[in-house]
């Protein structure tokens, strides 16, 4: 989120035309790529499955971020980065609640991902 912030800020200081402007890396990830980074990030060992019989999507999702790449800006974070920043502040935030009796229970079972419609959900049995 900090790189979109800082996207937003540099297009109020530079940018004044209509057209719609993306903000993105300009690099493409498949939803099976993310859905295993999450998966590495979070800690979670269970299954991925993807869900084939989900009609494909667009093969390629990627923003045309050149516009804002020209008028200087670039993305300083890496993905894998501010997952585990995203997190780890998740996880705080999370112990604050549980100290609270206020935390959900934690969860296990099967991450399911839909490669090609462009959906990943969790889909876990809740731990007991």
């Amino acid at each position: 989120m900090d790189d979109l912030a800082d996207a937003c800020i540099h297009l109020m200081k530079t940018y004044s035309g209509v057209e719609i402007v993306n903000a993105g890396t300009g690099r493409d990830i498949s939803i099976g790529e993310f859905a295993k980074l999450v998966a590495d990030v979070v800690g979670f060992e269970g299954n991925i499955e993807f869900d084939t019989s989900r009609p494909d999507g667009p093969k390629q999702k990627l923003l045309d971020v050149r516009k804002l790449t020209e008028s200087g800006w670039s993305a300083r974070r890496e993905l894998r980065d501010a997952l585990c920043e995203a997190y780890a502040d998740f996880l705080a935030r999370e112990k604050s609640s549980w100290s609270r009796g206020q935390g959900a229970v934690p969860m296990r079972g099967v991450m399911l991902a839909g490669e090609s419609s462009g959906l990943a959900a969790i889909g876990a049995d809740q731990a007991s």
